[in-house]
């Protein structure tokens, strides 16, 4: 399935909201041809060709049939990619947190932490993502009382589909029970809610009602800990500051509550090799 040059952009606007769904195709990530924050919930699906962009600076090359997911806070650059199929929404069109129990996409699609996720979709994914996709766009044609409602069922559909196959892809379902994903997950998501002003495993424990030690040993099978996932975060931060902002180290430190901003720079060299002044420097180059 192409969207064919006619086909640039169909748009839904719910002003009792403020709610927004665009779908369309490369033309729609036009805006990103430098480097800006996402500032919408961004779908991209290749179908016959590979796509080039940059995430919060790091070069990603997506394969042709594959599907990536992006959050508002993301600075995306679009670099190259033709057949495209994009759906961008915002957070009153669908509220992802609130919303959670219907689709367990937070934490894992969205708000993962440090990894974007790219899924790969095989023949008969394909077949039932462009089905999908000629409903989404019929409905985008038929405006009646209801068309919201549906507009909305249907990126849940989207969004459950999405994370059924990144989650086998990632193997959850073969060697984790649902409530050591959930856990990873809520853990993610409270990592984004708190990381600039809690940094100790600790407070997260309390806040899921677990020991640190659970946590340790739950995320031990996801091949990371609860402290990498925070510092992660944090640097991933810092990244994007460094890189998007001209902001000073210290004024960085500050922001992600470090009252000393020698212990982010420790902490950043740590993770990366690189100072964040030796950082920013490579990056400007």
């Amino acid at each position: 399935l192409f969207l064919d040059q006619d086909f640039m952009q169909e748009v839904f606007k719910d002003f009792s909201t403020g709610g927004l769904l665009k779908i369309g195709n490369e033309v729609l990530l036009e805006n990103y041809r430098r480097p800006k924050q996402a500032g919408l919930y961004i779908f991209i699906r290749t179908t016959n060709s590979k796509a080039f962009i940059n995430v919060d600076g790091v070069p990603y090359t997506i394969s042709e049939h594959s599907l990536l997911a992006l959050t508002p806070i993301q600075f995306l650059h679009f670099n190259e990619g033709k057949h495209l199929i994009v759906y961008q929404f915002n957070r009153e069109f669908y509220c992802i947190k609130d919303h959670d129990q219907e689709v367990s996409c937070a934490g894992l699609l969205f708000f993962g932490n440090a990894h974007i996720p790219v899924i790969d979709l095989g023949e008969k994914e394909q077949r039932k993502y462009d089905t999908l996709h000629e409903v989404f766009v019929d409905e985008l044609e038929t405006e009646d009382t209801i068309q919201a409602e549906m507009l909305r069922m249907l990126m849940a559909r989207f969004m459950i589909m999405s994370t059924r196959l990144l989650k086998a892809k990632e193997g959850f379902n073969k060697t984790t029970g649902d409530a050591k994903v959930n856990l990873l997950r809520s853990f993610n998501l409270l990592v984004e809610e708190y990381y600039k002003t809690e940094h100790s495993v600790s407070f997260y424990a309390d806040k899921l009602f677990k020991s640190p030690k659970t946590l340790s040993n739950t995320f031990s099978k996801f091949n990371t800990t609860p402290l990498q996932i925070i510092h992660e975060r944090i640097i991933l931060e810092a990244k994007r500051l460094l890189i998007y902002t001209d902001k000073t180290a210290k004024e960085i430190a500050y922001d992600i509550g470090f009252e000393d901003a020698s212990h982010l720079s420790r902490l950043f060299k740590k993770q990366t090799q690189q100072s964040p002044s030796e950082f920013k420097k490579q990056v400007k180059k």
